[in-house]
């Protein structure tokens, strides 16, 4: 028996029924903002990163606002990223059916878009549009999928249409996992046709990881295709720079 698996498994149990008193404690008081969602999200994100003992490291300011375009690599991105800066998520409709998590999701103010259909494509550009007015960033996958990591895949440029119409920033964002006894990062990445909960359950049982976060400066771009083009290029080179400076934040020193 993996008693690491087991132990954080209960951890993580009880991080998630935290989260959820949290949000009904929240709910007494009345009807939720996105900007309080987001909040939420983020708290229910450090408490299990915590409970997967996961170490966040970041690099760059977190932006306020605006577009955010990151690479993808596992759910766990979606938990990272909600740690390190409150947010509202884009995220394929498959999580919406997952239970707890996808429940969880669409509370956090997260919207869901079917890849497969362009009509679902151009309701989601419009409740990006909306959302880009919040006082937190709206953060999505480009590259559609999630991978091993070997290669930054091509972003699709469709929805970074609402920030180039509203001239809002988009700021690249790249998060890389680091296993301390050298194994590679593909060992924690979800792709393919992997099962969630088989891979949840190797995750839960790995030695230490960490995982590390850079984030861009923001820039505003004229059109969508110069901004997957930009961005995707910028993800790149950060992945290839991505270490562990002294004077970047630990989350879970703040």
């Amino acid at each position: 028996m993996n008693f690491r698996a087991v132990g954080r498994a209960v951890a993580l149990a009880l991080a998630l029924a935290t989260c959820v008193l949290r949000y009904w404690l929240m709910r007494i008081r009345g009807p939720l903002t996105f900007e309080q969602r987001a909040l939420w999200m983020q708290s229910a994100a450090h408490g299990i990163l915590f409970a997967l003992g996961i170490h966040c490291h970041i690099k760059g300011r977190p932006p306020a606002r605006g577009l955010v375009a990151a690479n993808h690599l596992s759910y766990l991105d979606i938990v990272i990223f909600s740690a390190a800066m409150p947010c509202v998520f884009v995220a394929k409709t498959e999580i919406d059916r997952w239970p707890f998590f996808g429940k969880a999701a669409r509370t956090g103010g997260t919207i869901f878009i079917d890849r497969s259909s362009r009509a679902s494509a151009a309701q989601v550009a419009e409740q990006i549009a909306d959302r880009l007015t919040l006082p937190v960033p709206v953060l999505f996958f480009p590259e559609g999928t999630s991978s091993d990591g070997a290669h930054v895949l091509r972003f699709h440029p469709s929805l970074f249409e609402p920030a180039a119409i509203a001239a809002v920033p988009v700021t690249a964002a790249a998060v890389r996992y680091v296993f301390e006894d050298g194994r590679p990062e593909r060992d924690l990445c979800w792709f393919d046709d992997q099962l969630f909960l088989t891979h949840l359950w190797k995750a839960l049982g790995a030695a230490g990881f960490s995982a590390e976060v850079t984030f861009g400066e923001p820039h505003i771009y004229p059109d969508r295709r110069t901004a997957a083009f930009a961005t995707h290029d910028e993800v790149v080179a950060m992945r290839a720079a991505q270490q562990i400076p002294e004077n970047q934040i630990t989350l879970q020193e703040v």
